[in-house]
Order: structure tokens, then C-alpha cells, then sequence
């Protein structure tokens, strides 16, 4: 009993969406919809319409409407415009609307020239649109929308069929282009219906969505586990996965699987994609991030291609959702020359998005032709610097994932991820490429810091035409000693940052004074044990960034959260000088 409670307890305490009672959910959302649409209004009979002012002013045509189940917004109601829908019916969260709504809606719609339902294939949704145009005094055409390659079902099976998902939004579209042209009801549902049996769409889920209403997740998935072919109710699909045995699928496996089952679904129903014209649509499910759905876009862009597909018109973005479900779908419709101008019709829908035509995919890859130096003896100190930062970019990472915000190992590793050692040239020669490689390739507030320093030191080597491969202990740590204060100095002024702050300037500093004190001729024996008595008190710089509260930085801003571990910057900071591992910081 004690372990229900909590069980019970913890549900309750759930606090994963913005909401007031729940009762009150839908109310409230549905009217802060309304209030943010440029040119809707609220039915209290239950639907969504055009307003005076946005309508279109061509009284005689023909109407489209849509709707279904709350939760997948920005359809429906985000397709409401001029030149698409006329009205939309919201039902509660993934339940159909009801018979009255639609009817009311259908009726207010019409001109005098009939009404188009769009419907999803679910059960409810066709129940529901079917009593209403039973009911209606307008005369209705329905176009089902039926894409979902994951259902896709034998002739003899007597399922509902595959279910209506991310094509909606395009048959959606065509039918609300064809009544704007002024079309009549059946060439407006007729060439809308040819679009909705030429799309298939497939979505994949890493993580379920997130019901407001009852604070429960949308369906169970558990940790390390995606589904392939989810409906947008979270639906399973044809596969749940576990991603922690053995590799993690890639997103181009993923997109492979999608389009395989998609190109399957269309073959069946006589519809080739070799040699066709498309229209891709990737459409984020609610919880993946637009540089996601881009990543999604190229990859299905240059398979369709290898498909022998043209894609002709592309769309991106969060159109129809599963709440807040973080996944993806994808939609291929097979088109021709009337549905591709259909679809480059105007419309005043919002969240009808930017379509670019014939889309075209290359990697967006930063050039840089600069080379490691290549000449000349191994720069042993150099290279085991380099080394000693290739084997800690995760550890870099995920300290500074808790003190800051998670990108350093990663920009070390951008910098340096690909340079091979033993690394050759003098000691200015590669500090100025060390330097050049931060500056182009890291980026951030790393990029900026330890670019500037490389340069300094590599200045003071070039300036002292001192070389470690050759020069001795005394020369090595004058020339060393110049380079880590104008690095100090640089640093300073080019962010403000001081010993104490919390940076990597409080292993840098500790390096530096050691070093002057070299420089005035105590240095002495070989330049590794000069490296060796400069690692020591900038190990304990290092060591002491840990209980700090930073002050500089993007970690300054997380207070006593980021106090708990040491500076990242400052750990590797230390390797410079000498080996150290990160769990003895």
C-alpha cells in the first residue's frame, strides 16, 4: 500500500506541462489559439472559422473544412486561411469531434456550392464527419485521407485501413487551392482525394509525448527504446526497438527504414517512385528540434534522389503534432504538374510554411585548407598536449555540461579532433596552427580564449626564435614564461576574466608566475623537467576551480549549481605542461 502511495504521489507531483484545472485545459488553449490567429474566430456550437475580415471575399465557391482531436496542433486550426480551410472542428485531447460541431461547421460554411470534409482515416473521425453530412443541408464531399505506410493492410483485412497522419496538411492544402480557382465540389474533392492516395507518410518516436490533462505520457516507452511507425496518438507502430543493445541507429538508417516502408505502401497501390516528382514533407512531431528536422530534410533529400525521385517541393517544420512527442515523420506525396500549382497557391493559412522548390542537398561544410605543419623533427611536447586532449573530449564535456553549458570538449574536439601525431615544426609554427584551428573551427567562448592564448604563445616563441626540439632548459622557459603572461594578459582583456574567477585562467596564472621565476635563470636540467615544475602549481590552479562560484563565463550565470566541479578550461589547461588525469582534479 505504501508503494502505491508514492507510486500515486509522484503522478500527482507530475510537472511536465503548463496548465490551470484540467478540465479547464482545452477552453483555455482553444481560446488562446483563436486570440493568436490572425483571422479566426470561436463558434460556441464548438469550431473555428474564418472571420469576417479574413475571409476571401469570393462568396461562390466552394468550402473546405477539416478537424479532429486536439493535440496535433498547429493542425487543424493553424491551416485556417484563405486559400485552404474555412473552418476547422477541435476535438478533445486525440478524441474525434463530435457529430454536432462538424454539422454546425459544415453549415456555416457552406455558399451555396457544397462543402469538402477532409477526414482522417480514424474511426471516430469518420463516424463523426459521416453523421455530420448526413445531417448538414449542404451538399458534402468527404476526401479520406488515409497515409499511414505503417498500417498499410491487406485488401482482405478488415481493419479500419491505414490511418490519416502528416499527408492532411497537403490534401488540406490542394482542396482549399482547387475551391479558391473556383473548381466545383467534386473536381475540388476528386483532386484532393488523388492527392490524399498518392501520399504515404512514416514517423519514428524517440520519446513519447506528455499529456497536460492527466500528467501521464502519451504511451509507454521505456528508456533506450524508440518506435518505428508511430501513429500521431502514439499509436505503436511496426517496431519498438531497444536502442541499447548493440549500435544506435543512425539518423540515415532511420530515414532508409521510413522511406522503405513508404515506397512499399505506394508500390502497392501502383504508385512507383522511381522516375516521379514528389512532394517531401518533414514534419516534426512536437518535440524535435528544427536542426533535427533540417538533418531529417537532407538525409531524405538525397535518398529519394537515390531513388530515383525527383523532390520538386520541399516543407519542414512542426505542422502535425503528437503533443509534445519528440520524433519525426515523413511524407512523401507523388505529384503531378496541377498539384504541384495547387500547392504553390497563395494562402493566408499561418502555419502554412515556406516551400522551397526543387530542393537541393550538400553538406554545409566549413572549408579550411590550413595544414599542420609538416617539416622538421617531431615536436614531442606539442604532440602530447594534443594527445593528452584527444583522450578526454566526453570527460570536458560533461564537466562542463554541469559548470557551464556543455559544448567545451566538444569545440577542443572540432579543433583538434582530426589533428594526427606525432605533430612536426617548430614550436610557434604549431601554436599558430593550435591558434588558427580554435579560432576557425571551435567557435564560442573557448574558440575566442584559447585561440587568443595559442597565438600569444606562439608569438613569444616565434619572437625568441626558440625551439623545444633543440633550444635548452633556460631559453625553453623564458620564452615559455613570455608567452604564458602575454597569454594571461590577452585573456584578461579580452573578457575580463581574473585568478579566482573560475576559469582557466586559474591554472594559467599559477603557470605563469612558476615559469617567471624559471625565467630568472633557475631553470635548470631539461626542458621536460621545466614542463614538470610548472604542471605542479597549475594542477593546484586547477584543483582549486572546484568549490568556486564563477564569475566569467556562461557558468557565471548558474550560481552555486556550477560550484561543484572543477573548471574544464582549467584541467586542460594543465595538460600543456603534463600528464593528469581529469579524476584527479
Amino acid at each position: 500500500m505504501a508503494q502505491d502511495s508514492t507510486e500515486n504521489k509522484t503522478k500527482k507531483n507530475s510537472y511536465k506541462s503548463f496548465r490551470n484545472e484540467p478540465r479547464q485545459f482545452m477552453e483555455q488553449a482553444l481560446g488562446g489559439l483563436v486570440a493568436a490567429h490572425p483571422n479566426a474566430q470561436w463558434h460556441e456550437e464548438g469550431f473555428i472559422s474564418l472571420n469576417e475580415t479574413g475571409a476571401d471575399g469570393n462568396g461562390d465557391r466552394v468550402a473546405v473544412i477539416s478537424g479532429g482531436g486536439s493535440g496535433h496542433e498547429p493542425m487543424h486550426a493553424g491551416f485556417i486561411g484563405s486559400g485552404m480551410l474555412d473552418a476547422a472542428c477541435p476535438g478533445l485531447l486525440f478524441t474525434s469531434p463530435n457529430a454536432v460541431q462538424i454539422t454546425a461547421a459544415t453549415d456555416w460554411a457552406d455558399r451555396g456550392k457544397g462543402v469538402v470534409h477532409v477526414v482522417k482515416n480514424y474511426t471516430g473521425d469518420v463516424m463523426n464527419f459521416t453523421v455530420a453530412a448526413n445531417s448538414s443541408d449542404a451538399e458534402v464531399a468527404t476526401v479520406t485521407v488515409a497515409d499511414d505506410a505503417a498500417t498499410e493492410i491487406d485488401e482482405e483485412d478488415d481493419s479500419p485501413g491505414r490511418r490519416g497522419t502528416g499527408a492532411t496538411i497537403i490534401v488540406e492544402k490542394i482542396a482549399g487551392a482547387s475551391a479558391a480557382r473556383g473548381d466545383d465540389l467534386a473536381t475540388v474533392a476528386a483532386t484532393a482525394q488523388k492527392a490524399a492516395d498518392q501520399s504515404r507518410s512514416m514517423a519514428v518516436a524517440l520519446m513519447p509525448g506528455h499529456l497536460p490533462t492527466s500528467d501521464r505520457q502519451t504511451f509507454d516507452l521505456a528508456e533506450g527504446e524508440i518506435e518505428i511507425g508511430v501513429g500521431i496518438h502514439g499509436e505503436p507502430g511496426v517496431e519498438r526497438r531497444d536502442t541499447t543493445q548493440g549500435e544506435r541507429p543512425t539518423a540515415t538508417a532511420l530515414v532508409g527504414e521510413l522511406l522503405d516502408g513508404i515506397a512499399e505502401s505506394l508500390k502497392n497501390a501502383d504508385v512507383a517512385l522511381d522516375g516521379a516528382d514528389v512532394v517531401l514533407l518533414v514534419n516534426g512531431l512536437g518535440g524535435a528540434s528544427d536542426l533535427e528536422l533540417d538533418l531529417i530534410f537532407g538525409e531524405a533529400l538525397s535518398q529519394l534522389s537515390d531513388r530515383g525521385a525527383t523532390v520538386r517541393r520541399g516543407l519542414v517544420g512542426t505542422l502535425v503534432t503528437s503533443l509534445n512527442m519528440a520524433g519525426v515523420s515523413l511524407t512523401v506525396s507523388v505529384v503531378d504538374d496541377e498539384l504541384l500549382e495547387l500547392i504553390d497557391a497563395d494562402t493566408t493559412a499561418p502555419s502554412w510554411p515556406a516551400v522551397v522548390a526543387d530542393p537541393q542537398y550538400t553538406a554545409a561544410r566549413t572549408v579550411d585548407d590550413q595544414k599542420a605543419p609538416d617539416e622538421g623533427g617531431e615536436n614531442e611536447w606539442l604532440s602530447a598536449f594534443a594527445e593528452r586532449l584527444g583522450k578526454s573530449y566526453d570527460d570536458l564535456t560533461e564537466l562542463d555540461r554541469v559548470a557551464g553549458d556543455g559544448d567545451f570538449g566538444q569545440n577542443l574536439e572540432a579543433a583538434f579532433g582530426d589533428i594526427e601525431t606525432p605533430l612536426k615544426g617548430t614550436d610557434a609554427e604549431v601554436l599558430e596552427f593550435f591558434a588558427h584551428r580554435m579560432l576557425v573551427r571551435a567557435g564560442g567562448t573557448s574558440g575566442a580564449v584559447l585561440g587568443t592564448f595559442f597565438r600569444e604563445l606562439g608569438d613569444a616563441f616565434a619572437e625568441a626564435e626558440v625551439d623545444s626540439r633543440n633550444a635548452d632548459a633556460a631559453d625553453f622557459a623564458r620564452a615559455l614564461s613570455a608567452g604564458l603572461k602575454n597569454g594571461v594578459d590577452a585573456i584578461t582583456e579580452l573578457g575580463g576574466a581574473k585568478e579566482g574567477d573560475n576559469t582557466l585562467i586559474d591554472s594559467l596564472a599559477p603557470a605563469a608566475k612558476e615559469a617567471a621565476k624559471l625565467a630568472d635563470g633557475s631553470a635548470a636540467g631539461s626542458i621536460r623537467e621545466v614542463l614538470e615544475q610548472i604542471h605542479a602549481p597549475a594542477v593546484e590552479g586547477a584543483k582549486s576551480t572546484r568549490g568556486m562560484q564563477a564569475k566569467k563565463g556562461r557558468a557565471s550565470y548558474l550560481g552555486e549549481s556550477a560550484a561543484d566541479v572543477p573548471d574544464p578550461g582549467a584541467i586542460a589547461i594543465t595538460w600543456l605542461f603534463g600528464e593528469s588525469a581529469v579524476d584527479e582534479f
